[in-house]
């Protein structure tokens, strides 16, 4: 007596529902990520500068203030006067200072003077990348 197998389903496992829905969350974290700021809305002066990344390298949290056109100082979100600051930073190792740049020179020297002379750090400016213009012959 011969005894009928029944056929084995196949089994397999379709991914192109998953590639879909990981293509949408890229395309979507492509067009957050640049509006992502840190702290509060600066105008950042243009620089040709090369990129700053000693932090980076050693592991190391900077602390990063922002300074808005009216002098207000801002650490992260919040608000912060010039003592508090101070408190805060004190055992910082890198700090960054955004500035805007219709914020007097001197107004920003000042603020830098003040944190490096707190502790031992090292006081470094932030500032956008300005787009070099190629003469096209």
């Amino acid at each position: 007596m011969k005894i009928k197998r029944k056929p084995r389903a196949s089994v397999y496992i379709n991914v192109a529902p998953l590639v879909e829905v990981m293509l949408v969350l890229v395309i979507i974290l492509m067009i957050t990520a640049p509006t992502l700021n840190v702290g509060v809305q600066v105008n950042l002066p243009k620089t040709q500068a090369a990129s700053l990344n000693n932090a980076e390298k050693d592991n190391i949290k900077p602390i990063i203030i922002s300074i808005n056109k009216q002098g207000q100082m801002y650490l992260d979100d919040m608000q912060v006067d010039i003592d508090t600051l101070i408190q805060r930073t004190r055992n910082a190792k890198t700090i960054y200072v955004r500035g805007d740049e219709g914020l007097p020179y001197g107004k920003i020297m000042e603020i830098m003077g003040i944190l490096s002379s707190s502790g031992d750090c090292k006081v470094s400016l932030i500032s956008e990348q300005q787009l070099l213009k190629t003469n096209a012959v």
